[in-house]
């Protein structure tokens, strides 16, 4: 694997300090310092924080992706690529904890400030939405594919909120369970 670049860190470490500390609390020099880099050469790839938060969207964008792309090639079966999605609250569940839904929270923050990048956040979301939208589709559920897209949207976002208020990790894993159920119940009605 190639060795990341100066800006590659740069964005890599705003992204992790955006999503742990939030995007108002994350100075250049916190960044700076995490890269390990003066504020001089932080300048020389970005001009200012705006900028930076622009990169990580789209660092987010590229491997949001590059992850439902591969549960396209992992499996056939639209239930199982939905689970996948499903899941990912588990598989996440020690950062969900601690700092929330990298999405949620990013977009959530950005509302509250009302920053200009914040449309540009929500098209992670909408990434999501029209992915899951398929796989209903897919599912045999085309007239109502929308709604349970957003169905499955509201189940991640609010199991985050309420494990990461209550510090609950098995909050996670029961709700993941019963939102599989829930899949399985849908699948079954094409089916019959």
């Amino acid at each position: 694997m190639a060795e990341m670049t100066t800006r590659e860190r740069i964005v890599a470490e705003a992204d992790r300090l955006f999503y742990e500390w939030g995007y108002e609390l994350t100075s250049f020099s916190d960044i700076a310092d995490a890269v390990g880099i003066s504020r001089g050469n932080f300048y020389y790839h970005f001009k200012n924080k705006d900028e930076i938060l622009d990169a990580v969207i789209a660092k987010r964008m590229m491997s949001t992706s590059g992850m439902l792309e591969a549960w396209e090639t992992q499996s056939d079966s639209p239930v199982d690529r939905i689970k996948s999605f499903i899941l990912i609250v588990v598989t996440n569940r020690a950062q969900i904890i601690r700092h929330g839904c990298p999405v949620g929270t990013l977009c959530s923050e950005l509302t509250k400030i009302g920053h200009p990048a914040q449309p540009q956040s929500n098209k992670l979301f909408a990434l999501f939405r029209t992915w899951l939208s398929q796989q209903f589709v897919l599912l045999g559920h085309e007239t109502n594919a929308d709604s349970l897209a957003m169905q499955v949207l509201a189940f991640s976002q609010g199991t985050a909120l309420v494990a990461q208020a209550f510090q609950d990790e098995h909050f996670i894993q029961r709700e993941a369970e019963r939102m599989c159920t829930w899949l399985d119940g849908i699948a079954d009605e094409v089916r019959i």
